[in-house]
């Protein structure tokens, strides 16, 4: 009874692994689309706003075409931050130790939150899944530490070595209890954890009411 349990659960872990990692493709063939094609209807609708511009008159005509100019504006932004949000450039251009960075230090400006970031390793030389699936674990911790901590401060720490990286997300914020049925059967950990697990990697929780709440995650640098 306790194999055939063990078996099924592998089997879970395995598909969790692959409904997330199908989801992952399916976001960067959105985002593609989405940068490429709507991006390319708003880039050409501004030229054509600015033809217009040039060539009608009238005070009452002009302030309707810059009216309709910073709609479009508003719409790349939003392009942009859909895209972003799917698919982080960052990412694909510079790797995981500058995207997590990044995200990390602009979402917690934009929080209040200090940051303290120490990188020891680049932690490069991973296959692309293993970098978005940390990337995405990072955001989930960080989210729960926004809607729950109270932080005031965020440390983001980064070690490992050529067979293995570390990821480190600590808060200074009320901390809750590590035991409780609540915490160990929420949807946001168990998602993270299955993140982790299906890397073959492990995650770590530490915290105690009042004291704050480390998030260790360590994961191989290749699969086998």
């Amino acid at each position: 009874m306790s194999k055939h349990i063990e078996e099924r659960a592998r089997e879970l872990s395995a598909l969790s692994h692959h409904l997330q990692s199908l989801s992952e493709r399916e976001k960067w063939e959105l985002a593609r689309k989405l940068h490429d094609e709507l991006g390319g209807l708003l880039t050409a609708a501004k030229m054509d706003l600015s033809w217009l511009q040039s060539r009608l008159e009238g005070a009452a005509i002009q302030e309707r075409l810059s009216q309709l100019g910073g709609v479009l504006d508003e719409a790349m932004d939003l392009k942009r931050r859909v895209v972003e949000e799917l698919r982080p450039s960052l990412l694909d251009h510079f790797g995981l130790p500058t995207a997590v960075r990044a995200y990390v230090e602009s979402t917690c400006a934009k929080q209040g939150l200090g940051v303290q970031a120490r990188f020891e390793h680049a932690c490069e030389a991973m296959p692309k899944d293993t970098a978005i699936a940390l990337f995405r674990v990072v955001q989930e911790g960080l989210s729960n530490i926004i809607k729950h901590a109270h932080a005031k401060t965020v440390k983001l720490e980064m070690s490992g070595d050529d067979s293995r990286c570390i990821l480190t997300l600590e808060d200074d914020g009320r901390g809750f209890d590590a035991q409780s049925p609540e915490f160990r059967w929420s949807h946001g950990l168990m998602g993270m954890r299955q993140r982790v697990e299906g890397l073959d990697g492990r995650l770590d929780i530490q915290s105690r009411v009042g004291v704050g709440t480390t998030l260790r995650i360590e994961v191989p640098m290749s699969r086998q």
